[in-house]
């Protein structure tokens, strides 16, 4: 029998050492303690080798794997603990005092949770190993214990079974224990300095935590400043891409109008029997161009900048409802890609106008009639039908109209600028 731990009588507490024991009589003025025996056995089973150190953990074993037969090797064990203790009986004269107060103690193995130690067993960790583990781990867990020996697989004494001191005159350490227990009057003081530590300690690690979060809120704040300044240098860069593109479309369309205008003034000369005009005079002068200008019917150009106006019109009488506006937007780029598609096919040159649909999406806004007919529709049979005839139909202004649909429709302060 082998004294494995103190347990306090008034509460019930278990303690691992005297000191433990000391401190938790200062705390609580607790006296009664007693020494808790249990016979440590050192069962073998002759099958697998395991060790088991009480009966209850050889039955489990037994009943977990069928192995029945085990070697008692308790006394063996306890020989060499005996040899170990009589080889440090030899040193100097001034160990020899402290061998002999070690007469009144022995040398026990630690109390550690046997459920832990059989799943570490059962893991291939020796019994020793997984002992010291559970033990220095505080019997917290198994994966606390598989820390501690990940961290202390070095130690020289890792395989060493951990041993604690255990008096077996408790009669006199209780003495001494009450002796040094505090009055009703000084413990009341000792908790009081104890509570007040504890709440000073609280208090600062509440202003560590606060300074903290105000690190955090500030670094946030500043993340979220540059997101913000590079979100609108990115949309002032799109900006003005979009005008860009919109200049170098509206360029484009007045270059294919020039070369249009200078095919048909070789066509007609060509007609007339006139030769084709030198390189060095085919352009006139300013003025005469200027007039000649003035001359002909609304060149696509000037009908693309009569578009935008529609739109930005339609935009602005109903900027309260985006929803409507980009639902018009679409309907009128619906019409103008089916002409572009399919010129020949009269039924997506004619509109009614009556139509509930379109009344709806377009007929009721401000400038969407208007938009159809710069695009070359005509109100006939009494305005009840918007057509293109034929022969008016014209692709550059078709195209055109379709690029300043799309470009109302993605950019989203088309008409706020």
């Amino acid at each position: 029998m082998a004294g494995l731990s103190l347990r306090c009588g008034d509460c019930g507490a278990h303690l691992k050492s005297v000191e433990e024991a000391q401190e938790h009589a200062e705390l609580t003025l607790h006296t009664n303690f007693s020494e808790s025996t249990e016979a440590v056995l050192n069962l073998v089973c002759t099958v697998c080798g395991k060790p088991c150190r009480t009966k209850i953990e050889s039955d489990l074993h037994t009943k977990r794997t069928g192995h029945s037969d085990f070697v008692d090797k308790t006394m063996e064990e306890a020989k060499s603990l005996e040899l170990n203790a009589s080889a440090k009986v030899d040193g100097p004269q001034e160990e020899s005092t402290a061998s002999e107060s070690r007469n009144s103690e022995e040398m026990v193995v630690p109390e550690i949770d046997k459920k832990l130690l059989e799943e570490l067993e059962s893991m291939g960790f020796p019994t020793a190993r997984a002992t010291r583990a559970l033990h220095f781990s505080g019997n917290a867990s198994l994966e606390s214990a598989i820390n501690w020996v990940a961290d202390h697989e070095n130690d020289e004494d890792i395989d060493e079974m951990p041993l604690l001191i255990s008096f077996r005159y408790l009669q006199k350490t209780n003495a001494e224990v009450a002796k040094r227990s505090l009055t009703p009057e000084e413990a009341k003081i000792k908790a009081q300095e104890l509570r007040e530590r504890a709440r000073k300690k609280k208090e600062e690690e509440e202003r560590r935590m606060e300074r903290e979060r105000e690190k955090e809120r500030i670094r946030i704040g500043k993340e979220l400043l540059e997101a913000k300044r590079i979100e609108e240098e990115n949309e002032r860069k799109r900006m003005l891409a979009l005008r860009q593109a919109e200049k170098d479309e509206e360029k484009r369309a007045r270059e294919k109008i020039r070369q249009k205008l200078e095919e048909d003034k070789a066509e007609r000369r060509r007609k007339l029997g006139l030769p084709p005009e030198e390189p060095g005079t085919s352009k006139p002068s300013a003025p005469p161009m200027r007039e000649r200008k003035s001359a002909l019917p609304i060149k696509p150009a000037t009908k693309t900048e009569h578009m935008r106006d529609c739109l930005r019109s339609l935009k602005q009488a109903h900027k309260d409802d985006d929803a409507k506006v980009k639902r018009a937007f679409q309907t009128l780029l619906t019409y103008v890609g089916n002409v572009a598609k399919n010129p020949d096919e009269e039924k997506f040159r004619r509109i009614r106008m009556t139509n509930a649909t379109f009344q709806d999406r377009v007929g009721c806004m401000t400038g969407g009639i208007e938009f159809l007919e710069v695009c070359g529709f005509e109100k006939v049979e009494g305005d009840e039908f918007l057509t293109l005839p034929k022969q008016k139909v014209d692709m550059a202004v078709i195209n055109s109209a379709g690029a300043e649909l799309t470009s109302a429709i993605n950019n989203p302060f088309f008409g706020v600028l």
